[in-house]
């Protein structure tokens, strides 16, 4: 029986479409137990490649007979070794192309909405780092929102949607993960722009985006206006799109908010951080639709895979929002936060230009879940 491989389309699609998928992860315990792929109606079974070196037989009354079986490992190698192992005892199977590592890199992406005159609104969903990204398309125009570093997806999408990339937006100095946004300016001519206090280390050329900056993409108006919201970083800057949707970044998630950490200064930022929420945010429309630049969990996907939720429900649903003690607020922020991001210092590093690490490098600096949240 041939063992088929299955790349990370097709595993996304599973995941966008609530499918079954019994997955056997051969990574090692700790790895796996860190970071898997997520999928409402995946089952699990996680044994170390070394302990099925002497065959496969005594896992296979935990294999079913009903579902489809993903062999899953890093970099793919175990992972076709252990599905010839099993096919050979007559079971159907199928392994993860490039591994873990392609699943980190797969980006999927999601119509979110139409805006005025014909213009359109995507969100990037990168399943395997929990990573989102945006796209405004416009008049032949595009810009891009919190790019990650797979560069290519983004220009083949406007080339596709026949759009010339005209500006490119981090809404924050990102530290979990390897910005794209300067690499795309850079091959299609758009300008980069950063907000200037998250800047101030950088060793490029750059656009200051700074509060109330508005910037019409293509001939039909579509106006993202910049909010100044630090907390996340001090330079966090919010976008309000078509007086539709609020691009987040990473202060406000679905199911949290954003922690104040990542660069040091946690005790510093936290105030900044309620005031973006409880009082910036408060003045804004609750009609709009949040677009955070993270998830955390896969129960965050809505229907049509996109993730985003109306202002008023998480003021109304969110726990981040809803801590009237200022002392109450501060120790959740300060006490409930998850490791930090793996490499995160080298990523801020890379991100201002600093150092530039080859491509494999920056794989291995990216390895594992965003952690950008608050517990």
């Amino acid at each position: 029986m041939a063992v088929k491989p299955m790349n990370s389309k097709e595993v996304a699609q599973k995941v966008m479409n609530k499918e079954e998928l019994f997955i056997l992860d051969v990574r090692n315990v700790d790895a796996f137990e860190d970071w898997k792929i997520e999928g409402e109606k995946f089952d699990y079974l996680n044994i170390p490649y070394f302990d099925l070196l002497d065959g496969v037989e005594e896992i296979m009354n935990q294999l079913p007979e009903d579902k489809d079986i993903l062999v899953v490992c890093a970099k793919e190698g175990s992972s076709i070794m252990v599905a010839d192992m099993l096919s050979e005892e007559g079971k159907d199977v199928s392994y993860l192309e490039g591994g873990m590592k392609a699943w980190s890199e797969h980006l999927e992406p999601v119509k979110v909405g139409d805006l005025s005159n014909d213009a359109e609104l995507y969100q990037f969903v990168r399943l395997g780092k929990g990573c989102l990204s945006y796209m405004v398309v416009s008049g032949g125009e595009a810009a891009i929102v919190d790019a990650t570093r797979m560069a290519d997806v983004f220009i083949d999408f406007a080339k596709e949607k026949n759009a010339t990339i005209t500006n490119v937006f981090d809404t924050h100095l990102h530290a979990d993960h390897i910005s794209g946004g300067r690499t795309i300016a850079e091959a299609t001519g758009a300008a980069y722009w950063l907000p200037p206090k998250d800047a101030e280390e950088v060793t490029f050329e750059f656009a200051a985006l700074e509060d109330g900056i508005k910037i019409v993409i293509g001939n039909t108006t579509i106006e993202i206006s910049a909010l100044y919201s630090p907390g996340h970083t001090i330079g966090s800057t919010s976008f309000v799109v078509d007086n539709k949707y609020l691009l987040s970044g990473d202060i406000l998630f679905v199911d949290s908010i954003g922690r104040p950490d990542l660069a040091g200064r946690a005790e510093d930022w936290v105030g900044d951080l309620r005031e973006s929420l409880y009082k910036r945010y408060k003045d804004l429309s609750m009609e709009l639709t949040v677009l955070p630049a993270h998830f955390m969990r896969i129960d965050e996907l809505n229907e049509d895979g996109s993730v985003g939720e109306k202002l008023g429900t998480l003021f109304a649903k969110n726990h981040g929002l809803n801590i009237e003690s200022e002392e109450e607020f501060r120790k959740l922020v300060s006490e409930n936060l998850p490791p930090q991001p793996n490499a995160y210092q080298e990523i801020r590093e890379t991100n201002m230009g600093k150092v530039t690490p080859d491509e494999e490098k920056q794989r291995e600096m990216e390895t594992g879940p965003n952690r950008c949240a608050v517990r």
